[in-house]
């Protein structure tokens, strides 16, 4: 039976349109040596120590169970938003509580409370409990902690970002839009940051904690040219301090935002049927992502869900593909130093020289097949226990040159963003929207395209890929959530330019036409 995924985001909120790409030529080796900054914080700021964790899993495990785990959250959450050049949103909060987690085989009892007072947390850990009916299980006589790499190291002095840091750069953008272009009528700006800790404690032993900051500023804009308007729009972000956003972040953003816009003036709708599609590098990589990655999860094979259930070391894709999924990556979104059930960040080989080799394991899954979990057990937060998610995934770069990939296609058209569609993670069926993308003819790009959609499959997508360009970009934008059993984290994902040798796109031959 096939799980649907109506209408989703996509990775960003409906308000933006993309985001930004930065070129990784080192992607095989990303390791920063530094040590997280964050051991201590549950303890110095609210009194939690080893002998009361201990007890809580104690407790947890009271009647029985495999394993049982703290996981400790404190996050803040901040948001400011201009339109036309005043404040019209701002808002922010606090997210404070843990949850605690038994499981047994496949089954998981949970509770959580944001009260962490010794009684509040003894009654959470007698409600996962509850899910077994048998002798109690021990909690390790030890706790160690894992040495972590820091992949998002910051500037303490500027991991909190006050409102008064913010306003500066939204007025910059919005002033940056209006001055690219005359057709600009309105500009939203805005600039989001979250600063996260947290603190894993496994009855195995285990001690983790992290601090994680979050963050974007983002332009919306919408132009007007003879009575007809265009919109788009553009943010950069990831897991960094205020540092980042300087004036260049800045200009790059309004720019991307305000051309983006621009180019619909002039856009064409492509004809319809089955043609030659190639993806653009960087953000195009959202279609790897939703259409073959989340397929890779390894609780969707454990259950029989997925296409790939019964594709484990058999050939998915031309010897010439590589997929991966990355904690490791600096600053992106999606990299993190340990995931939520302890488990340091690493990388991950989904697909290589394309044999399909391996899923994305929590360490359910990873007990069910026998093997390690892959540090990707990931959760929205306290109120939700970890399910198998992605972090950075992406594709490897080929020997080709970009211009050769699109000379290759002959006729069809070139995507350069996709945004809202349909997923079905069984199949892998998909529809996405082109928001922004190129006609291809006689194998040069032509006239931009807009309001058409491209349909197919995920897996034969990921087989019917003939050619693959050197230019492999990851996504860096910060303004967004991948959705999955009512919960979001933050990903990333990137993608060289590549050549579908056929994709099924939805459109008619009309100028300015409309879907």
């Amino acid at each position: 039976m096939s799980q649907i995924i109506p209408r989703r985001k996509f990775i960003r909120s409906a308000a933006l349109a993309g985001g930004s790409m930065v070129l990784l030529p080192h992607l095989k080796g990303n390791a920063m040596v530094l040590a997280s900054p964050a051991n201590g914080y549950f303890l110095n700021e609210f009194g939690i120590d080893e002998a009361l964790c201990r007890k809580l899993l104690s407790k947890a495990l009271s009647r029985g169970g495999d394993f049982a785990d703290l996981y400790f959250e404190h996050t803040v959450s901040s948001f400011l938003g201009l339109e036309d050049g005043k404040v019209n949103r701002s808002y922010g909060d606090i997210t404070l509580g843990v949850g605690i987690r038994t499981v047994k085989g496949d089954q998981v009892g949970y509770g959580f409370t944001q009260d962490l007072t010794e009684e509040s947390m003894m009654s959470v850990a007698a409600t996962a409990a509850s899910l077994c009916d048998t002798s109690a299980t021990a909690v390790s006589d030890e706790f160690s902690r894992p040495a972590l790499k820091n992949y998002y190291p910051v500037d303490p002095g500027l991991i909190e970002i006050p409102g008064s840091l913010k306003l500066p750069v939204l007025q910059q953008i919005n002033e940056k839009c209006f001055s690219f272009s005359p057709l600009v009528v309105k500009v939203n700006a805005g600039f989001s940051h979250d600063l996260k800790h947290i603190m894993v404690v496994t009855s195995d032993g285990i001690i983790a904690e992290d601090t994680q900051p979050s963050g974007y500023i983002y332009a919306s804009v919408v132009v007007e040219k003879d009575g007809k308007r265009e919109s788009s729009g553009w943010n950069l972000g990831g897991k960094r301090d205020f540092s980042y956003y300087t004036s260049e972040v800045v200009e790059k953003v309004a720019s991307k935002a305000v051309n983006n816009a621009l180019k619909l003036f002039d856009a064409i709708q492509p004809p319809a049927g089955e043609i030659p599609v190639v993806l653009g590098p960087g953000v195009t990589g959202i279609l790897l992502h939703e259409a073959i990655g989340h397929g890779m999860e390894a609780d969707f094979n454990r259950k029989k869900i997925s296409t790939y259930s019964t594709m484990l070391n058999k050939k998915v894709a031309e010897p010439f593909v590589t997929i991966i999924d990355d904690a490791t990556n600096l600053n992106l979104s999606g990299s993190i130093n340990v995931d939520d059930e302890g488990v340091p960040g690493k990388k991950t080989i989904l697909v290589e020289n394309g044999i399909l080799t391996g899923y994305l394991h929590d360490k359910i899954s990873a007990k069910h097949y026998g093997v390690e979990p892959t540090g990707n057990g990931r959760r929205q937060s306290f109120e939700h226990y970890p399910l198998p998610r992605m972090r950075n995934t992406y594709m490897l770069g080929g020997d080709a040159m970009p211009e050769d990939v699109v000379k290759a296609a002959g006729n069809g058209i070139y995507v350069e963003d996709v945004s809202n569609g349909q997923v079905k993670i069984g199949e892998g069926d998909f529809a996405f929207y082109v928001s922004q993308g190129r006609m291809i003819e006689n194998g040069k790009l032509t006239a931009p395209v807009k309001d058409i959609n491209i349909m197919g499959n995920g897996p034969k997508m990921l087989s019917n890929i003939v050619m693959a360009a050197n230019d492999l970009e990851m996504f860096e934008g910060g303004g967004g959530m991948c959705g999955k059993n009512g919960q979001g984290v933050r990903v990333s994902f990137g993608l060289p330019t590549c050549l579908v040798k056929s994709m099924t796109v939805g459109g008619t031959r009309q100028k300015g036409g409309a879907s």
